[in-house]
């Protein structure tokens, strides 16, 4: 069933739990068609994240949550359950902090699970709307950014990441231009972000991955923006393949980079981001565009979907607790220890390396 771009400020939900049951919006239509997929059980929720129906990693935690929901609702065995979702994506932090905190609840009945999930589904849109405004409140007039891959609404519970913070800058009057990539071998920068804007009435130029570079060095970039699947405590940020790429040239042309993701991305127990794992797929992947093979049949192909920016590529890092500037020594760690609103950073404090 096709169906118009929503209309601006219009609320875009990719995750509904109703009547105990998961409707996901399938990811993989967008924006020709818009199609829900109905999960009743944890293994279809599984499938679902490892299919790219829903992705983006708040996104990925919030379904998992609920999963393990509906797997206390029809009685199934709860370890199972979590390890069968536990294996479907395995970069994405998001996805074993939610699950960890489902396992807290210890010995509950299906509804408080089911309330626990959709209390982890409303705080990623107040951490969201928190984040934005810190993220904005760093960019200066008439800021020229870009974004890479989708970390808006349908990454997350809703307004997004670094995306989010492109819509409230936008809103603030903040922004002079909007770039953001095609983001192969998914198009999800193609597909959703170009969706996502539209439906804002967010005014953007896409750019092939590879153009991105030539943008910097002609000086019509100030800042890259970006969210993260997993944060190392020290800084180091993994994120959609291609990143450390714009990160790299960002460094060479004096563009800032700042990484905009929820707290429960951090995870602390990894030191650096040698110790991140990253997710290799299928190399068909590349082999195809929309469904149509543009390769050679028997044509090897390596497909790692995340890659790993040190943290002195990174200017800063935004959660809904507060800004750390990893360039510059301050750890995304520290933020876990104070509070949790943290102060605003503007654009005359925010530093750069």
């Amino acid at each position: 069933m096709s169906q118009a771009i929503p209309s601006p400020g219009e609320a875009l939900r990719a995750v509904r739990f109703e009547a105990g049951v998961l409707h996901l919006l399938d990811q993989r239509a967008l924006p020709h068609e818009t199609r829900w997929l109905v999960c009743h059980d944890a293994a279809a929720v599984a499938d679902a994240i490892r299919a790219m129906v829903v992705r983006g990693a708040p996104a990925i935690g919030i379904a998992a949550a609920y999963g393990m929901a509906m797997a206390a609702a029809a009685g199934d065995d709860p370890e199972i359950a979590e390890a069968t979702l536990r294996a479907s994506r395995p970069t994405a932090v998001n996805l074993h902090w939610a699950l960890a905190r489902m396992r807290a609840l210890g010995d509950v009945d299906a509804a408080v699970r089911a309330e626990e999930a959709r209390a982890i589904h409303a705080e990623d849109l107040a951490q969201n709307l928190r984040m934005a405004e810190l993220g904005a409140g760093m960019l200066g007039t008439g800021a020229r950014v870009l974004t890479h891959c989708n970390t808006g609404a349908l990454a997350t519970g809703g307004h997004g990441t670094a995306l989010g913070v492109i819509r409230t800058a936008w809103s603030a009057g903040r922004l002079g231009a909007v770039f953001h990539t095609e983001t192969r071998p998914w198009l999800q920068g193609a597909r959703l972000t170009a969706w996502e804007l539209a439906a804002e009435g967010i005014p953007a130029t896409m750019i092939a991955d590879a153009a991105a570079a030539q943008l910097m060095a002609g000086g019509g970039l100030d800042w890259v923006i970006v969210g993260a699947d997993r944060v190392a405590a020290n800084g180091d940020t993994a994120n959609k393949i291609g990143t450390l790429a714009l990160a790299t040239c960002a460094r060479a042309f004096g563009t800032r980079v700042m990484v905009v993701a929820p707290s429960g991305t951090v995870d602390p127990d990894c030191a650096d981001g040698a110790a991140i794992p990253i997710e290799e797929r299928d190399g068909d992947e590349l082999c195809t565009l929309g469904g149509t093979r543009s390769a050679p049949a028997g044509t090897r192909a390596w497909n790692p979907v995340f890659d790993v920016t040190p943290a002195a590529m990174i200017d800063a890092f935004v959660c809904e607790r507060g800004v750390a500037r990893p360039a510059l020594g301050e750890h995304p760690a520290e933020l876990l220890r104070g509070p949790a609103d943290g102060g605003q950073e503007t654009e005359s404090t925010a530093g750069s390396a």
